[in-house]
């Protein structure tokens, strides 16, 4: 799994969506290990694990986390999922897009899961006004970073994020679409309109669908 760039900034939604009575958080993808610093503000006797595959990122994260552990997740052994069984809150800050088999991972942590755990998770849109643009005059360029980050592997829509934990054995129970103020927008937003239209669905989802930059979820076992 290849690394974005790492920072210094937090998700200030996804840090909301960590509930806070959350005694063993385990994050994904920790990076400088921001969204521990935060969430340690909250709850300082919480024990928070960061997992990094890149071993400067966990250094860097080990200032806010209680312990840090350099691993690709999808490379894991049955140890780590025994060891952190205990683990009632997951974090996946922009890290299921990276993965090559999601599913897989999913699956692995509703066998270890607390019942009264949770999965908190952010992802892009690829249902976003800007792709769907790009897509009608053939621009598929990847990038750096942000919606077309070069190391992308998966990608979903609101439907098909709620589906993924549907599959794997989980229930999204809240949402929070990320939508920011984007100048060009209003005048693809009328022609998605206008496409939903013509194919027999809902406009007004397909444009409500089509402003989020991110969705942020928290799903449970089902």
């Amino acid at each position: 799994m290849e690394q974005t760039p790492a920072h210094e900034n937090h998700n200030p939604d996804l840090l909301r969506f960590i509930p806070p009575a959350a005694n063993h958080v385990i994050e994904i993808g920790c990076s400088s290990g921001a969204l521990a610093r935060e969430f340690k503000k909250i709850s300082p006797a919480c024990n928070y694990l960061g997992v990094e595959v890149d071993p400067a990122y966990a250094e860097l994260a080990r200032r806010y986390c209680d312990s840090t552990l350099v691993l690709d997740v999808e490379q894991a052994g049955e140890d780590f999922w025994q060891a952190n069984g205990n683990r009632d809150c997951w974090v996946f800050g922009d890290v299921l897009e990276h993965l090559k088999d999601p599913w897989a991972v999913l699956r692995k942590i509703r066998a270890v899961i607390p019942t009264h755990g949770t999965i908190v998770a952010c992802v892009p849109n690829v249902q976003h006004w800007s792709i769907q643009a790009r897509l009608a005059i053939g621009s598929f360029d990847y990038q750096a970073e942000g919606l077309m980050d070069k190391t992308h592997l998966r990608w979903f829509t609101r439907a098909s994020l709620i589906k993924l934990f549907s599959e794997t054995g989980f229930t999204v129970t809240e949402g929070l679409p990320r939508v920011f103020d984007e100048p060009q927008r209003e005048k693809v937003l009328l022609l998605i309109e206008q496409m939903a239209r013509l194919l027999g669905a809902d406009p007004k989802q397909a444009v409500a669908d089509a402003l989020p930059l991110q969705y942020v979820v928290k799903a449970v076992p089902t």
